[in-house]
């Protein structure tokens, strides 16, 4: 999505972020102190101009949202926040649902601080949501993976459609939309040979079909999914006669003065 030196920075910022307060003592900090975490959040780390691009406190039908994001006057996600304390619920969801249906915000991402959980809210009826990602920013080894989502969030990401690119990649690698390739005659053509071969056992497109339904359908332990792998292929030989130097025949003839 972004090259790879504004990824790098969004690393870098991450890491400051952590060591600056998920590794002291603001365990117990409270909703307000963990809004201080969450400008910092948005604008070093995000890219947000204050004030402009972050609208605190937005009201909502009688209430207020904590933050909603927007770049050129287009609201693009809002921001509830919770207490560092505390762990994030069904509840808090909830209510970051409910704000984002009621002024028509497509997304919302629910924080503590610590964790952040990004949402796609469907406005179906009745309305539902759906986590494209949560991230723990608290564990260092997870920073790299944390920046690869966070990415699509960033300032420079949204203004180039980058919540549209997340929201392809979510539903493109969701386990439904995977099966279904299963079920394509390429796939079904490949798996038919591949037992031919290695079973010496020809087998219909209805005795395939089925055994994907059940591997669809079923849950499986991933202990016992045996996992082929490709065939190598062995180098071509090259044909030593079209490599073979010609030996040099020379047309000058020796003659009898010379011998």
């Amino acid at each position: 999505m972004l090259n790879a030196a504004k990824q790098k920075k969004i690393n870098e910022a991450l890491k400051k972020y952590s060591k600056k307060y998920l590794h002291g003592r603001l365990t117990e900090l409270d909703e307000s102190g963990t809004r201080l975490m969450i400008n910092e959040f948005l604008t070093d780390v995000l890219g947000y101009a204050p004030i402009e691009e972050i609208k605190t406190e937005y009201m909502i039908k009688g209430t207020y949202a904590d933050y909603v994001v927007q770049l050129k006057g287009i609201r693009h996600f809002l921001v509830e926040v919770k207490a560092l304390s505390l762990n994030l619920s069904e509840s808090h969801l909830r209510q970051a649902i409910n704000y984002g249906a009621n002024e028509g915000i497509e997304w919302a991402l629910l924080s503590n601080g610590k964790c952040f959980d990004f949402y796609k809210i469907l406005f179906n009826k009745p309305i539902e949501s759906r986590k494209v990602f949560s991230i723990d920013l608290s564990n260092p080894a997870q920073l790299k993976d944390a920046a690869n989502e966070i990415q699509y969030l960033h300032k420079d990401a949204v203004s180039s459609k980058g919540l549209e690119l997340l929201w392809n990649k979510c539903i493109a690698l969701d386990p439904g939309s995977i099966a279904g390739f299963l079920y394509t005659p390429n796939v079904m053509n490949y798996i038919k040979k591949a037992l031919k071969e290695k079973y010496k056992h020809k087998f219909s497109d209805e005795e395939i079909k089925n055994s994907i339904d059940k591997i669809v359908c079923e849950a499986r332990d991933l202990g016992v999914v045996q996992h082929i792998k490709p065939k190598k292929t062995k180098p071509k030989k090259e044909n030593p006669q079209i490599n073979a130097v010609e030996p040099t025949i020379s047309t000058n003839e020796v003659s009898p003065s010379d011998s």
